[in-house]
């Protein structure tokens, strides 16, 4: 997601293309030249215009799994690759950058607008998608992330990459506040296999939130800075449970 406006020229004709009033407020659809963006409640939330911290987000997480050789390496047991829970669709860049990568073994993509899922499966944003919810891989989960992680069955992943948020400093409903507390850390620590790794979006670093991931039992807590046209950098929050 990005907090501040893109780099754009203020000739460019803006269109709405869909809007909708769901559960959780207005989500909206807009065309503004060649690039889409979508607006949660008058804020927005992201564009097609540049995907590198998107990609980064899952890039990193698989990285380090690798590199610490722990169980999420080779995949959970019976599985072909490690598996990875990717929360928020958005405008695609994540997934896309997940189903191009083999060495996933299971995709899941958690996405509670469903008009978010039809942009994708029937509109515009497919083509950044790029054919990724086809995958044998993905499952597509048509849920709140907070509810689905709070599930006490729930299914361990070894990867888990946040993107709902502006960042944990900056959250798009109070309802999401919790998610980077205490007990919200202590239930994505719990969702993870040993060895895996959660890696968390966000517009701005946050000193807080990386003190708060090594007080909840993380591991190689760091952080990685993606620069964009102007204003702080986008930046991945990554760490492991040891």
């Amino acid at each position: 997601m990005t907090t501040a406006l893109p780099e754009r020229d203020d000739h460019e004709d803006v269109v709405t293309l869909d809007r909708r009033e769901g559960p959780f407020g207005e989500v909206v659809l807009r065309q503004r030249g060649r690039h889409y963006e979508i607006i949660a409640n008058g804020c927005f939330l992201m564009d097609t215009a540049d995907g590198r911290s998107e990609r980064l987000l899952i890039q990193a997480a698989l990285d380090e799994l690798e590199r610490t050789g722990g169980a999420g390496a080779t995949g959970s047991p019976g599985r072909s690759g490690p598996s990875v829970l990717i929360g928020g669709l958005g405008v695609g860049f994540s997934l896309a950058y997940a189903a191009a990568e083999p060495r996933w073994g299971r995709i899941a993509i958690v996405e509670r607008e469903s008009a978010i899922i039809d942009w994708h499966r029937s509109g515009p944003l497919g083509a950044f998608s790029g054919g990724a919810l086809d995958d044998e891989r993905v499952e597509v989960l048509h849920t709140d992330l907070l509810e689905y992680l709070a599930a006490a069955d729930g299914e361990r992943y070894d990867a888990l990459c946040l993107d709902i948020d502006n960042g944990p400093d900056w959250t798009v409903t109070e309802s999401n506040d919790g998610l980077y507390g205490a007990d919200g850390l202590a239930v994505l620590w719990h969702r993870l296999q040993p060895g895996g790794v959660l890696a968390v979006w966000s517009a701005q670093p946050s000193a807080a939130f990386e003190e708060a991931l090594r007080v909840a039992g993380f591991a190689d807590v760091v952080t990685h800075a993606v620069p964009v046209s102007r204003g702080v950098p986008d930046v991945v929050h990554l760490a492991r449970r040891a």
